[in-house]
C-alpha cells in the first residue's frame, strides 16, 4: 500500500505542479530568476517531502501547492504592475561592458569575475573582449553581446568599409512608468520626452507599454492601444 500511496501522491504532485506551471505562464521555466528559482525549490521541496511522510496525505499535497501558487501568482501580477517590486524580486540588467570597456563596479555588483565574463561572451561567439561593444546580464543569469560593427557578421573589415558608431538603445517608458534615470543619463528631459511623444499624439506615460530612444533614430513609441488593435 506504500508503493500505491506513493504512486498517487506522485501523479497528484506532478498533475497540480504541471498545471500550476502552465497558470504561471512560460516566463517561469525559460528565464528563470533569483525569485524564480526559489519558488521552484519550495514547490519541489512540498511535494518531495510530503511523499514519505505518512500523515500527510493529497488534500494536504493540493493544498500546499495551490497556496503556494496563488502567493507567485499574486507576486507576479505586483512585479508587472510595479518596476520597483519588479526590481526588487527580479533584480535589473547591468552593462558589464560599455563601450569596449569593462564596467568592473557591475561585475563586482553582480559578483562576476573576468573569466566568468570570458565564458559568457564566448557562448555569444565574441572570443575576446575587443570584440565587444556592449555586454549587458541578464536577470537570469545570461549575457546578450553588442559586438562593434567591424566584428558583427560579415564583418566591414572584409570589405574595407568605415566602421560604424554603435549606439545602445535606452528603454524611457516601461509597462506606463518613465524611467527617469536613464533619461537623465541620456541627457534628456521630461520636456523632450512629452515633446517627442506629442509628436506621435500620446499625451499620458501611462498610455505607453514601451518607449525606447536611440541615438540618431526618431524615438520608438508601443502604446497599449497598438496592443489592443493588434
Amino acid at each position: 500500500m506504500d508503493y500505491f500511496r506513493i504512486a498517487v501522491e506522485l501523479f497528484v504532485g506532478f498533475i497540480s505542479l504541471f498545471l500550476l506551471t502552465k497558470l504561471l505562464g512560460k516566463m517561469t521555466i525559460t528565464q528563470i530568476t533569483t525569485f524564480d528559482f526559489i519558488s521552484a525549490l519550495v514547490l519541489g521541496e512540498l511535494v518531495g517531502n510530503a511523499l514519505y511522510d505518512h500523515e500527510i496525505g493529497i488534500m494536504e499535497i493540493l493544498f500546499a501547492v495551490i497556496f503556494w501558487g496563488v502567493l507567485i501568482y499574486f507576486t507576479e501580477i505586483l512585479t508587472q504592475k510595479n518596476i520597483r517590486i519588479r526590481t526588487f524580486l527580479e533584480g535589473s540588467p547591468s552593462i558589464v561592458i560599455n563601450k569596449g570597456k569593462i564596467n568592473y563596479k557591475e561585475l563586482k555588483k553582480n559578483h562576476l569575475d573576468i573569466n566568468q565574463l570570458q565564458h559568457l561572451l564566448r557562448s555569444k561567439d565574441a572570443f575576446s573582449i575587443r570584440e565587444v561593444e556592449y555586454a549587458i546580464l541578464e536577470t537570469d543569469g545570461t549575457v546578450n553581446v553588442l559586438k562593434k560593427s567591424a566584428f558583427a557578421g560579415l564583418t566591414k573589415s572584409d570589405f574595407q568599409l568605415k566602421e560604424e558608431k554603435i549606439a545602445l538603445p535606452v528603454t524611457f517608458i516601461s509597462d506606463g512608468r518613465l524611467l527617469s534615470h536613464n533619461l537623465r543619463a541620456s541627457g534628456f528631459d521630461e520636456t523632450w520626452l512629452k515633446t517627442e511623444l506629442a509628436k506621435q499624439k500620446v499625451r499620458r506615460y501611462s498610455d505607453v507599454m514601451y518607449a525606447e530612444w536611440e541615438d540618431g533614430q526618431p524615438l520608438f513609441i508601443q502604446t497599449y492601444k497598438e496592443q489592443k488593435k493588434g
